[in-house]
C-alpha cells in the first residue's frame, strides 16, 4: 500500500489496517479481542477490479458498475475476511432507524437473490455463519458486539439517523430482541467523515443544538453562518446515554472525505463514487 493516510489529529489511534491477498481493509481493536467467535471488517478502495471513478474495490450494486466487477469484488473481500459472500445478507439504507432482524431464511439477500428487506438500515443477529454487511461513503458505521449473548448488529448513521438517535436504538433493539445489556455490549464507530470535513447548514444544525446544545466538539459556527458538525462525538454521545461504556467504545481515527484515494467519499468526489462497507459475522 502506497498511500499516506491521514488521521485525524488529537486522535488516539482506533483503525488496524491490514492486507491480505492485496485486499487492503480496516478492523477494530475491541472487536479484535474476539476474533475466536467474531469476523469483522471495513473495506478500503484497495484490491478489487472496478474501474474509473469505481476503482477498485466497490461493493455496491447501485453505484452503475459492472455486475460482475461487484461479483468479483465481493468475492475478494470476504476471501481476506473469512466468510462466503453467497450468504450474504444486504441492508437497504434510507437514512431511517429501522432494523432488521436477520435469520438464516435472509441468506443470500442481495447479492445472490432478490431482497425484500426494504427502508432498513440497521441489521441484527444471533444466527451464525450469517455475514451481513452495510455500505457507506461518508456516513458513520455503527458496529456492536454483545460478546455475553453472540450478537452481532450494524448500523447506518448519517445526520439524519443520527438525530434520530439510531444508535441507542439499536442498543436497546439488542436488549427487547436478545436480552443484551447496554454495559455489555462493544461498539465501533468505524471510518466516516471528521468535523473538518463535515459542513451543515443551519437548519441541521438548528436540531443538534436541540439535542445535545452548542458544545464546540460537537458543532461550532463558521463566520459564513454554515456549521461543522461532528457526527462522531454526536454518535459517541448517544451510545452513552444508551449506557454503552466508554471504555467499550472504538472512535475512528480515519476520515473519509480526507483520504479520498483510500476510501470513498461523497463529498470529496462530488457524487462520483462507489461504496465502502462494513461486514460483521458471528463464527
Amino acid at each position: 500500500m502506497n498511500i499516506d493516510i491521514k488521521y485525524i489529529k488529537n486522535h488516539d489511534k482506533c483503525c488496524n489496517i491490514k492486507e491480505k491477498n492485496k485486499v487492503t481493509y480496516i478492523t477494530f481493536p475491541k472487536l479484535e479481542k474476539y476474533s475466536d467467535d467474531l469476523i469483522h471488517g471495513f473495506s478500503t478502495r484497495l484490491g478489487g477490479v472496478s474501474k474509473e471513478h469505481l476503482s477498485a474495490m466497490n461493493l455496491s450494486f447501485t453505484r452503475g458498475d459492472d455486475p460482475d466487477n461487484v461479483m468479483e469484488n465481493h468475492r475478494r473481500f470476504a476471501a481476506a475476511l473469512g466468510y462466503d459472500e453467497k450468504r450474504l445478507v444486504f441492508s437497504d439504507q434510507v437514512h431511517k432507524t429501522e432494523f432488521h432482524k436477520v435469520t438464516e431464511e435472509d441468506v443470500g439477500k442481495g447479492i445472490v437473490r432478490e431482497s425484500d428487506i426494504k427502508e432498513i438500515d440497521g441489521l441484527v443477529t444471533d444466527v451464525r455463519n450469517v455475514p451481513i454487511i452495510t455500505f457507506y461513503a461518508d456516513c458513520v458505521p455503527l458496529m456492536f458486539y454483545d460478546p455475553v449473548h453472540h450478537v452481532i448488529a450494524m448500523a447506518h448513521s448519517g445526520w439524519k439517523g443520527t438525530v434520530g438517535r439510531i444508535g441507542e436504538k439499536m442498543v436497546s433493539y439488542m436488549g427487547s430482541e436478545y436480552g443484551s445489556k447496554p454495559s455489555d455490549v462493544i461498539c465501533v464507530i468505524a471510518p466516516s467523515i471528521c468535523q473538518d470535513c463535515y459542513e451543515v447548514s443551519e437548519d441541521v444544525a438548528e436540531q443538534f443544538i436541540e439535542m445535545f446544545g452548542l458544545k464546540e466538539e460537537l458543532l461550532y459556527k463558521k463566520p459564513d453562518g454554515k456549521y461543522q458538525l461532528n457526527l462522531h462525538k454526536a454518535c459517541e454521545m448517544i451510545l452513552l446515554d444508551a449506557g454503552v461504556l466508554r471504555e467499550h467504545i472504538d472512535i475512528t481515527d480515519i476520515c473519509t472525505c480526507c483520504n479520498p484515494e483510500f476510501l470513498f467519499s461523497h463529498r470529496a468526489s462530488h457524487g462520483m463514487r462507489g461504496n465502502n462497507a462494513a461486514v460483521m459475522m458471528i463464527r
